[in-house]
This record gives C-alpha cells, structure tokens and sequence, in this order.
C-alpha cells in the first residue's frame, strides 16, 4: 500500500504536465492551493438490476503520502484538522481509460471548522484509476459492491 501512495503522490507532483479538458478548469480568480491523492473505494447497490452509485470511502494524503484527512459520501472531503467540505459537480468529462471514474469539476463550499480545507471553492477530480459500476449485473435489490479507486483531488482557492 505504501507503494501505491508514493506512485499517487509522484502522480501528483506531475500536476504541470497534466492535460485537463476546458470543461474542467477553475474559474479564473482560482489558483492551485492543495493536491490530495485520494486511495478507497466507490461503493454501488443494485437497485432494479442496475448498479446505482451511492458514495466513494476513501483517505485523502498529501504529497508525501501523509494521511491527512477523509473523503465520503455528500461528497465532503474532511481534513484530520475538522475542516470539511462538500462538493457539487459542475462538469465531467470522461477519463482517458476506459474502467475509471470521469474526472470532474465541483463547486466547494465550508461546512465544519476553520483550517486546511475551508477555504477550497473548486476542486477538481482527475488521473482516476479504478472505481467505475461492475461490469457484471447484479440481481439482488440492496446488494452492495465496493470498487476500488485512485484520483487525485486538485484543491483551488481564490487568488
């Protein structure tokens, strides 16, 4: 598992060199505050034979791959400090692989304590790897399934 965090962080200090679709990006009084590679699960429940998302479960690190917080259903992203955030999806767009969760673009807004997050407005999601519904149908209303995924979560702020 460390091995992975460290790739994911490596990933991140990539961030110059990443392609994201127009669609995708800030606003433009947004400036890059925090990367934070993400590593859990995308959790699904089979409702009239499909495979409906519920919510994602998953750590959030920081570069050095340092656990510094949590990411869970709302969507909120909450930092080991009580600051907290939830999101809204603004655009998406599909990953570049086929498998993996669409990348996105949210809208940010504080809900919990004054600290590392509170003052995200956007964040985007992107180098996804994992986390899309199984492929195989599910016939039983309630059953869960848990795909694993990484992203890394771009954080911005206003300038």
């Amino acid at each position: 598992m460390k091995i992975l965090v460290v790739a994911i962080a490596a990933l991140a200090g990539c961030a110059s060199s990443l392609s994201v679709p127009d669609l995708l990006k800030p606003a433009a009084g947004e400036s890059l505050a925090l990367v934070v590679p993400a590593k859990g699960d995308q959790i699904y429940e089979c409702r009239a034979g499909k495979w409906a998302f519920v919510a994602p479960e998953a750590e959030l690190f920081d570069r050095a791959g340092k656990k510094i917080g949590r990411h869970y259903e709302g969507p909120h992203w909450e930092s080991l400090d009580g600051s907290r955030i939830v999101g809204a999806v603004k655009a998406r767009a599909d990953a570049p692989r086929a498998g993996d969760i669409p990348w996105l673009l949210l809208s940010a807004k504080s809900v919990g304590a004054e600290g590392a997050f509170s003052k995200v407005t956007s964040i985007q999601r992107v180098t996804t790897m994992g986390g899309s519904a199984p492929i195989e149908p599910c016939s039983q209303d309630g059953t869960r399934a848990r795909v694993p995924y990484t992203a890394d979560y771009y954080f911005f702020t206003a300038k």
